[in-house]
């Protein structure tokens, strides 16, 4: 039986915050390592996006973290996108609120004089992108000589995006004793590398990975001409309620989302050129229905935890089996079903027959052209592969 927020340490204004929000009991991830987070004790949590980490690290900080002086907040969270560190502020804001917690989000693409600003008024929990926060840093606007708590969220995701470096650099700056937090899908390789470097003796704790595994998705894979590519994209978007289409390059993305459009598919593109108030009603707009398509980059689709995502498109084929799976997570999330689309080129289909075996998957392209009617169905092609 999962237990309450209060049995697990946290006291009554912050129980009575998330009360407020329809959120009574834990998660396991949350269950596990909320009593040695408030503790004290170092946590290595091994657990997917959406397992309820955030408020598994948050909530127990919100309840220790001492009042900051301007500029030097107490508590860093570091985050491997803008959005996620958007996403690990609202999510927390509730209970911080409750207990007069001063929480921001720092990070590249939001105007650095307004971040400036609110870290002189002072801010406790300072939750940040790498970068930005070493820009603050080299410029004495950020200091993280009071650090008593800091949180890793994703390193797996970090290490992807090669910001290591930029973790290790800030973690080496925290001088002063302090507790570290660490939460990866995975925590082999060069994560655990920062385990052993960074934490004492952490309190290991894994929820097992109820994640979305290939076996969980139907896929289908299409051989397309060139000409007719968009086309066929354009097809099965208009068969769905919400699609995301990957593409390869940011330039792509902006082109394929502009080629939609013409074909009459409400659909915008997502990536690290746009303005970040762009990208976010955007991801807002697609999460509520309001568009039928969105076009993302690999990065900037890890920032996107959207729920009832009908279809994946691989319009562009995935740079390894890796990424393939990676973007397909995007759809048959929290038990759902999903359909993951692969458009294939004659020329691509030697890459993707390798990707398929690496993933265990015997599936044979099936050519199709823009007026199939199958596209608006696609359940139409599971008795074809």
């Amino acid at each position: 039986m999962a237990k309450t927020f209060s049995s697990l340490g946290l006291e009554q204004d912050i129980c009575a915050a998330l009360a407020e929000r329809g959120i009574e009991t834990a998660f396991p991830i949350q269950e596990m390592t909320i009593p040695d987070i408030l503790a004290g004790r170092d946590v290595c949590g091994k657990a997917r996006t959406g397992s309820g980490k955030t408020l598994a690290f948050g909530l127990p900080l919100v309840q220790l973290l001492d009042r900051a002086k301007p500029k030097r907040p107490t508590g860093i969270a570091l985050v491997p996108t803008r959005e996620l560190a958007t996403q690990v502020r609202d999510e927390l804001t509730a209970a911080a609120h409750a207990r007069g917690v001063r929480i921001a989000a720092i990070y590249g693409g939001d105007p650095i004089e307004k971040q400036i600003k609110q870290l002189k008024d002072g801010v406790d929990f300072a939750v940040c992108t790498p970068g930005r926060a070493i820009d603050l840093i080299e410029r004495g606007d950020l200091s993280v000589a009071d650090v008593t708590k800091v949180v890793i969220d994703e390193a797996d995701r970090m290490a992807d995006m090669g910001f290591l470096p930029q973790v290790e650099w800030i973690l080496r700056n925290v001088e002063g004793s302090h507790q570290t937090l660490l939460f990866s899908a995975t925590l082999d390789g060069v994560v655990d590398t920062l385990v052993s470097r960074y934490q004492t003796e952490p309190a290991r704790h894994e929820v097992e990975s109820k994640g979305v595994s290939v076996e969980e998705m139907t896929h289908v894979f299409l051989h397309v001409h060139q000409r007719d590519k968009v086309k066929v994209a354009a097809a099965i978007i208009q068969g769905t309620e919400r699609t995301m289409v990957f593409s390869a390059t940011k330039h792509g993305a902006d082109r394929l989302a502009r080629e939609l459009s013409e074909e009459g598919v409400d659909a915008r593109a997502i990536h690290g050129d746009l303005r970040q108030n762009m990208r976010e009603r955007s991801l807002s707009d697609f999460g509520k229905g309001k568009i039928r398509a969105l076009v993302a980059t690999d990065v900037a689709a890890r920032g996107i935890h959207v729920d009832d995502v009908d279809v994946v498109i691989h319009f562009d084929p995935p740079q390894d089996h890796k990424t393939y799976v990676h973007r397909s997570g995007r759809t048959a999330r929290a038990g759902e079903s999903g359909v993951v689309v692969s458009l294939l080129l004659y020329n691509e289909e030697l890459e993707v027959k390798r990707m398929q075996k690496r993933l265990g998957l015997d599936i044979a392209p099936i050519e199709v052209f823009s007026n199939d009617a199958r596209l608006k169905d696609l359940s139409k092609f599971s008795g074809d592969s």
